[in-house]
């Protein structure tokens, strides 16, 4: 079958790798039929690359047909569409029982001292091969895949795969409410989507981005607008709530974030490194840049929240831990528990109007052998590039 493959630091290639099987009971294969690009793989395109190895399969947003099922798998049939959330998660031990489905006891990648596996994420996260592919094993197939309807456009369904319950996680563990000011930083996939979410639920929402793309897109939908590039972000977000800043604040932006020169170079001459070299410093003594985290902790208000639903992966970050500590601000964080928001979701995604825009979110669709250039277009910002949708 055909593949996105890593090749090394922003290099990605389609390539011809082995067809998936049946490895176990739970197993089920199937046919991919739509697959998106996600924010988190450019961090395996420019940073996280210690943890990869030349062919190793990316993607982690798929939907698709089965086409193949092991015996243990009765829920689902040969035919049924499904969309396949971005971790492995078994349904019955202790975390999943508890909504903490990237927790997951069965899947956990304990070598490396992480949550469950993940597809197309790095040996951090099992190096299960990933769905930006013509077909794709999924483990615990009992469990993971959400079974839609057929007929609607692939578009309305794919984003449960991460985007809308990632957003969804970021806006809950926000805890706003009705009539507060959510502030979300990063206006791409994620922190647009979460936007969309917190208009659904009577919100004020304040969204800061550098990109005139991203900003005029979110400003159509009523979301106030501020350019990071051309606005003090904290005057600004100070101003418009009486001088105590927004209730809660959404990092959608994460480990990679513009503002953070020394950070950024740090990053970028660890990549030069000797592959275990370079591993042991990630592991160890990495830093994010963390500009976006900052401003959060700077707009937010006292007795705030800050929800973190930006990838970042520092070990050793440097926090303001006074500032933190000295405005009682609440911080939640963690990959999203996609089967834990899906009562909450569905109803929004089954609306025949479309209340969140998922048939129109995407901004390209491109065949899969045109991923590479899709890659460095949307690392780059250009030529409109807010989500891509492979169709393999």
């Amino acid at each position: 079958m055909r593949a996105l493959t890593w090749q090394g630091r922003r290099t990605v290639s389609v390539e011809n790798v082995p067809d998936p099987t049946i490895q176990h009971d739970t197993d089920i294969i199937i046919k991919v039929t739509s697959s998106g690009l996600c924010g988190s793989d450019l961090h395996l395109y420019e940073v996280l690359g210690a943890f990869l190895h030349p062919g190793d399969v990316l993607g982690h947003e798929p939907m698709g047909e089965v086409v193949e099922k092991g015996s243990a798998v009765t829920n689902l049939e040969l035919g049924d569409r499904v969309v396949i959330p971005f971790q492995i998660s078994c349904g019955h031990c202790f975390m999943c029982d508890r909504g903490l489905q990237t927790q997951c006891e069965t899947t956990q990648v304990r070598e490396s001292g992480m949550g469950a596996a993940l597809f197309g994420y790095t040996d951090l996260y099992g190096g299960v091969p990933g769905g930006q592919a013509e077909y794709l094993r999924v483990p615990h197939g009992d469990y993971g895949p959400i079974k839609v309807d057929h007929g609607p456009p692939d578009d309305r369904f794919l984003f449960l795969s991460d985007v809308v319950p990632t957003a969804y996680q970021a806006v809950e563990y926000s805890g706003i409410r009705e009539g507060e000011t959510l502030a979300v930083i990063g206006l791409g996939p994620i922190g647009e989507m979460a936007c969309r979410i917190a208009l659904q639920k009577g919100v004020r929402v304040i969204g800061i981005d550098m990109v005139p793309e991203r900003i005029g897109r979110a400003a159509s939908r009523g979301v106030e607008t501020i350019d990071l590039s051309s606005e003090d972000v904290a005057a600004v977000v100070r101003e418009k709530t009486q001088g105590r800043g927004a209730d809660a604040v959404v990092d959608a932006v994460g480990m990679e974030a513009h503002g953070s020169p020394v950070a950024e170079t740090a990053q970028k001459l660890v990549g030069f490194l000797p592959k275990k070299v370079e591993q042991t410093v990630m592991t160890n003594a990495s830093v994010d840049r963390l500009a976006a985290f900052y401003s959060a902790i700077d707009i937010v208000r006292r007795g705030g929240t800050i929800s973190l639903s930006g990838v970042y992966a520092g070990a050793s970050d440097p926090l303001p831990m006074q500032t933190m500590f000295d405005k009682q601000v609440t911080l939640r964080m963690g990959q999203a528990n996609v089967r834990r928001w899906l009562d909450d979701i569905m109803p929004l995604v089954e609306d025949s109007s479309d209340p969140l825009g998922l048939e129109t979110f995407a901004t390209h669709h491109v065949p899969l052998e045109q991923a590479p250039e899709a890659y460095a277009t949307f690392q780059a910002k250009k030529d409109g590039a807010i989500k891509y949708v492979f169709r393999p």
